[in-house]
């Protein structure tokens, strides 16, 4: 194309325009942040306490509101952190009270899966903003038709059981323990019998689960205490 034609005249226009056009356009997206920073080339920030916490409420009422809880799951997550107070708090008792080998190592399972279970069951209760009871064993305060009631969770030592165990001592404190203990672990079972057969009940997905833990592995810590039982007193050999 000739230089002198108006043509060529508008191309060179153009090409400056263009140009123009471009670094204008680099500098507005380098502005913006289209260039990686240095912020954005850093490790991702671990995530805070306080995010955790939230992010766990927020599953724990999207999970309520597609399964929805009931009064029953929640009495029986109140209920059931009293039942598991009192059994860390004989269970502890066990090597100051000279139990045996078998009675202490069973005692330390005990207090090892309940204390996490006691966790489980506070934070359930917290994220749905309802009342928290503390780990400490004794009667349950309940309310019937306005009125304040205090009762035992079903199995639970009673008084004068907790001052007959605590007087024991070696294989008398064995012998009571267990015999005390199968009748603790009954009464969580029957709480979780009760909790099943409320209408509406059990169909939150972590009550569920923890509620069928208990049913399972206190029934087959039971039946372990009964031939332990049986070995103490009659010294049958368990088969």
């Amino acid at each position: 194309m000739a230089r002198n034609t108006p043509f060529y005249g508008m191309a060179r226009v153009r090409e400056r325009i263009d140009r123009t056009l471009a670094v204008i356009v680099a500098a507005f997206v380098f502005a913006c942040g289209g260039a990686p920073s240095r912020q954005q080339e850093t490790a991702p920030q671990p995530v805070t306490r306080a995010q955790s916490d939230f992010a766990a409420i927020a599953k724990a009422r999207a999970d309520s509101t597609r399964l929805p809880y009931t009064a029953a799951d929640v009495h029986f997550m109140s209920g059931m952190i009293g039942h598991h107070a009192q059994a860390i708090l004989i269970s502890k008792w066990a090597p100051s009270h000279g139990a045996g080998e078998s009675v202490l190592a069973l005692t330390a399972r005990i207090i090892n899966a309940q204390q996490d279970e006691i966790a489980l069951m506070q934070r359930w209760l917290r994220d749905r903003n309802q009342p928290v009871p503390e780990a400490k064993t004794g009667p349950m305060t309940m309310n019937m038709n306005g009125m304040e009631h205090e009762m035992l969770m079903p199995g639970m030592l009673t008084d004068d059981q907790l001052q007959q165990l605590d007087a024991a001592k070696g294989p008398e404190f064995d012998r009571l323990f267990l015999t005390f203990m199968i009748q603790h672990h009954r009464g969580a079972v029957s709480m979780v019998k009760d909790l099943f057969e409320a209408y509406g009940a059990g169909q939150d997905e972590l009550v569920f689960k923890f509620a069928s833990d208990v049913n399972v592995d206190q029934t087959t810590e039971i039946a372990r205490m009964q031939k332990m039982l049986m070995t103490l007193v009659l010294g049958v050999p368990a088969p």
